[in-house]
Protein backbone atom coordinates (compact mmCIF):
# COMPACT_ATOMS: atom_id res chain seq x y z
CA UNK A 1 0.00 0.00 0.00
CA UNK A 2 1.11 3.80 -0.69
CA UNK A 3 1.63 4.81 2.99
CA UNK A 4 2.80 8.41 1.62
CA UNK A 5 0.14 11.19 2.57
CA UNK A 6 0.06 12.01 -0.54
CA UNK A 7 -2.45 10.73 -2.95
CA UNK A 8 -1.24 9.45 -6.17
CA UNK A 9 -3.68 9.22 -9.77
CA UNK A 10 -1.81 6.31 -12.23
CA UNK A 11 -2.91 8.08 -16.22
CA UNK A 12 -2.50 5.66 -18.92
CA UNK A 13 -2.58 6.93 -22.52
CA UNK A 14 -3.35 4.16 -24.87
CA UNK A 15 -4.31 3.84 -28.69
CA UNK A 16 -5.63 0.74 -29.64
CA UNK A 17 -3.72 -1.47 -27.14
CA UNK A 18 -6.26 -4.05 -26.57
CA UNK A 19 -3.56 -6.85 -26.50
CA UNK A 20 -1.58 -5.02 -23.53
CA UNK A 21 -3.68 -2.70 -21.41
CA UNK A 22 -5.75 -5.10 -19.76
CA UNK A 23 -2.42 -6.46 -17.19
CA UNK A 24 -1.09 -2.61 -17.07
CA UNK A 25 -4.42 -1.91 -15.66
CA UNK A 26 -5.36 -4.51 -13.97
CA UNK A 27 -1.62 -4.23 -12.18
CA UNK A 28 -2.00 -0.44 -10.87
CA UNK A 29 -5.48 -1.23 -9.67
CA UNK A 30 -4.63 -3.77 -7.62
CA UNK A 31 -1.73 -2.54 -6.31
CA UNK A 32 -3.73 -0.65 -3.56
CA UNK A 33 -0.74 2.74 -4.99
CA UNK A 34 -3.12 4.77 -6.72
CA UNK A 35 -6.30 6.97 -5.83
CA UNK A 36 -7.52 7.27 -9.36
CA UNK A 37 -6.64 5.05 -12.17
CA UNK A 38 -7.25 6.44 -15.19
CA UNK A 39 -7.31 5.70 -18.72
CA UNK A 40 -7.53 7.98 -21.72
CA UNK A 41 -8.28 5.91 -24.95
CA UNK A 42 -6.87 8.00 -27.81
CA UNK A 43 -9.52 7.61 -30.93
CA UNK A 44 -8.85 3.53 -30.69
CA UNK A 45 -10.79 1.74 -32.68
CA UNK A 46 -10.39 -1.68 -30.55
CA UNK A 47 -11.53 -2.43 -27.26
CA UNK A 48 -9.38 -0.98 -25.33
CA UNK A 49 -11.49 1.15 -23.64
CA UNK A 50 -13.81 -1.71 -22.57
CA UNK A 51 -10.93 -4.03 -21.32
CA UNK A 52 -9.84 -0.90 -18.85
CA UNK A 53 -12.64 -0.62 -17.19
CA UNK A 54 -12.86 -4.70 -17.25
CA UNK A 55 -9.33 -4.28 -15.01
CA UNK A 56 -10.95 -2.16 -12.76
CA UNK A 57 -10.26 1.14 -14.30
CA UNK A 58 -11.71 3.85 -12.06
CA UNK A 59 -12.31 6.14 -14.97
CA UNK A 60 -12.38 5.34 -18.49
CA UNK A 61 -12.50 8.57 -21.56
CA UNK A 62 -12.99 7.58 -24.94
CA UNK A 63 -12.24 10.36 -27.53
CA UNK A 64 -14.03 9.68 -30.49
CA UNK A 65 -10.49 10.87 -32.60
CA UNK A 66 -7.07 10.75 -31.88
CA UNK A 67 -5.97 14.20 -30.43
CA UNK A 68 -2.09 12.64 -29.50
CA UNK A 69 -0.67 11.13 -26.65
CA UNK A 70 -0.33 15.01 -24.89
CA UNK A 71 -3.68 15.96 -25.16
CA UNK A 72 -4.64 12.68 -23.65
CA UNK A 73 -2.45 13.11 -20.96
CA UNK A 74 -3.48 16.51 -20.11
CA UNK A 75 -7.33 15.29 -20.26
CA UNK A 76 -6.26 12.81 -17.63
CA UNK A 77 -4.73 15.04 -15.32
CA UNK A 78 -7.59 17.16 -15.51
CA UNK A 79 -9.95 14.39 -14.45
CA UNK A 80 -7.83 13.97 -10.90
CA UNK A 81 -6.70 16.37 -8.25
CA UNK A 82 -4.08 13.92 -7.09
CA UNK A 83 -0.50 15.95 -5.90
CA UNK A 84 1.55 13.30 -7.81
CA UNK A 85 1.08 11.52 -11.29
CA UNK A 86 2.17 8.36 -12.23
CA UNK A 87 2.14 8.33 -15.84
CA UNK A 88 2.45 4.68 -18.08
CA UNK A 89 2.50 3.50 -21.10
CA UNK A 90 -0.77 0.82 -22.57
CA UNK A 91 2.10 -1.54 -24.37
CA UNK A 92 4.22 -2.78 -21.80
CA UNK A 93 4.91 -6.43 -20.88
CA UNK A 94 6.35 -7.76 -17.19
CA UNK A 95 5.38 -4.59 -15.37
CA UNK A 96 4.92 -5.52 -11.60
CA UNK A 97 4.52 -3.77 -8.76
CA UNK A 98 8.03 -3.15 -7.22
CA UNK A 99 8.21 -1.58 -10.94
CA UNK A 100 5.59 1.58 -9.81
CA UNK A 101 7.20 1.46 -6.06
CA UNK A 102 10.43 2.06 -7.80
CA UNK A 103 9.49 4.88 -9.94
CA UNK A 104 7.37 6.37 -7.12
CA UNK A 105 9.64 6.31 -3.89
CA UNK A 106 11.82 9.36 -4.60
CA UNK A 107 9.04 11.20 -5.48
CA UNK A 108 6.62 10.63 -2.89
CA UNK A 109 9.98 10.91 -0.22
CA UNK A 110 10.90 14.40 -1.55
CA UNK A 111 14.25 13.53 -2.88
CA UNK A 112 12.54 14.11 -6.56
CA UNK A 113 10.08 16.23 -7.98
CA UNK A 114 10.45 13.71 -11.25
CA UNK A 115 11.76 10.45 -11.43
CA UNK A 116 11.54 8.31 -15.37
CA UNK A 117 11.84 4.62 -15.25
CA UNK A 118 14.55 3.15 -17.76
CA UNK A 119 12.68 -0.08 -19.51
CA UNK A 120 14.80 -3.22 -19.73
CA UNK A 121 17.20 -2.97 -22.93
CA UNK A 122 20.01 -5.38 -21.39
CA UNK A 123 22.47 -4.00 -19.23
CA UNK A 124 24.51 -1.95 -21.46
CA UNK A 125 21.71 0.04 -23.53
CA UNK A 126 20.09 0.77 -19.89
CA UNK A 127 22.93 2.43 -18.84
CA UNK A 128 22.92 4.32 -22.12
CA UNK A 129 19.37 5.20 -22.45
CA UNK A 130 20.12 6.95 -19.19
CA UNK A 131 22.46 9.51 -20.78
CA UNK A 132 19.61 10.09 -23.93
CA UNK A 133 16.65 12.77 -23.61
CA UNK A 134 14.88 11.16 -21.06
CA UNK A 135 11.43 10.10 -23.10
CA UNK A 136 10.53 7.10 -20.43
CA UNK A 137 6.51 6.69 -20.73
CA UNK A 138 6.74 5.54 -17.15
CA UNK A 139 7.24 8.55 -14.76
CA UNK A 140 6.11 9.99 -10.86
CA UNK A 141 6.07 13.66 -10.59
CA UNK A 142 4.46 16.63 -8.47
CA UNK A 143 2.06 17.76 -10.03
CA UNK A 144 3.01 21.38 -10.75
CA UNK A 145 5.79 19.97 -12.99
CA UNK A 146 2.91 19.42 -15.54
CA UNK A 147 0.71 21.68 -14.99
CA UNK A 148 2.84 24.89 -14.65
CA UNK A 149 3.75 23.70 -18.78
CA UNK A 150 2.02 25.86 -20.89
CA UNK A 151 -0.67 23.38 -23.02
CA UNK A 152 1.44 24.53 -26.48
CA UNK A 153 4.39 22.50 -24.88
CA UNK A 154 2.37 19.56 -24.13
CA UNK A 155 1.39 18.46 -27.57
CA UNK A 156 2.12 15.17 -28.78
CA UNK A 157 5.35 14.02 -28.10
CA UNK A 158 6.76 17.20 -27.17
CA UNK A 159 5.81 16.13 -23.74
CA UNK A 160 8.81 14.27 -22.31
CA UNK A 161 10.75 17.20 -23.60
CA UNK A 162 8.98 19.81 -21.69
CA UNK A 163 8.60 18.15 -18.59
CA UNK A 164 12.39 17.32 -18.25
CA UNK A 165 13.04 20.85 -19.63
CA UNK A 166 10.92 22.00 -16.84
CA UNK A 167 12.63 20.45 -14.21
CA UNK A 168 15.69 21.35 -15.28
CA UNK A 169 15.07 25.10 -15.83
CA UNK A 170 13.92 25.34 -12.37
CA UNK A 171 16.56 23.36 -11.15
CA UNK A 172 13.94 20.51 -9.37
CA UNK A 173 15.55 17.63 -8.51
CA UNK A 174 15.07 14.88 -11.34
CA UNK A 175 16.91 11.31 -12.62
CA UNK A 176 16.13 7.97 -13.54
CA UNK A 177 15.43 4.46 -12.20
CA UNK A 178 16.34 1.25 -13.59
CA UNK A 179 13.02 -1.26 -14.37
CA UNK A 180 14.39 -4.66 -14.83
CA UNK A 181 11.90 -6.81 -16.34
CA UNK A 182 9.96 -4.16 -17.69
CA UNK A 183 9.66 -4.56 -22.26
CA UNK A 184 7.41 -2.21 -24.23
CA UNK A 185 6.00 -4.15 -27.84
CA UNK A 186 7.81 -2.03 -30.78
CA UNK A 187 5.64 -0.27 -33.57
CA UNK A 188 7.53 -2.59 -35.95
CA UNK A 189 5.44 -5.56 -33.98
CA UNK A 190 2.26 -3.86 -33.86
CA UNK A 191 2.14 -1.60 -37.10
CA UNK A 192 4.91 -3.30 -39.50
CA UNK A 193 8.52 -1.99 -40.35
CA UNK A 194 7.93 0.32 -42.89
CA UNK A 195 5.21 2.09 -40.91
CA UNK A 196 6.74 1.69 -37.30
CA UNK A 197 9.87 3.21 -38.75
CA UNK A 198 7.95 6.47 -40.02
CA UNK A 199 6.59 6.24 -36.85
CA UNK A 200 9.81 6.08 -34.48
CA UNK A 201 11.17 9.02 -37.20
CA UNK A 202 8.33 11.65 -36.20
CA UNK A 203 8.68 10.55 -32.53
CA UNK A 204 12.17 11.58 -32.67
CA UNK A 205 11.62 14.30 -34.95
CA UNK A 206 8.81 15.63 -32.18
CA UNK A 207 11.19 14.93 -29.31
CA UNK A 208 13.93 17.44 -30.98
CA UNK A 209 11.62 19.78 -31.71
CA UNK A 210 10.51 19.87 -27.97
CA UNK A 211 14.29 20.03 -27.23
CA UNK A 212 14.49 23.24 -29.43
CA UNK A 213 11.47 24.55 -29.15
CA UNK A 214 10.83 24.95 -25.25
CA UNK A 215 14.64 26.07 -24.62
CA UNK A 216 14.20 29.33 -26.88
CA UNK A 217 10.96 29.62 -25.26
CA UNK A 218 12.97 29.95 -22.17
CA UNK A 219 14.71 32.46 -23.61
CA UNK A 220 11.59 34.37 -24.42
CA UNK A 221 10.16 33.90 -20.62
CA UNK A 222 7.15 32.11 -22.19
CA UNK A 223 8.26 28.92 -20.51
Amino acid sequence: MNTSAKPVAAIVAAFNEEKTIGPIVKTLADSGRFRDVIVISDGSTDHTADIARQNGASLVHQFPWKHGKGAAMMHGVSHTDAPVIFFCDADLHGLSVEHLDTVMKPVLDGKMAMCVGIRDRGTFLMKVSALLPLIGGERALERRVFEDIPDRYLQGFMVEGAMNYYCRSRRLPYGTVELPGLTIVRKMQKVGFWKGLKEYIHMGWQIWKAILVVRLARLRGDF
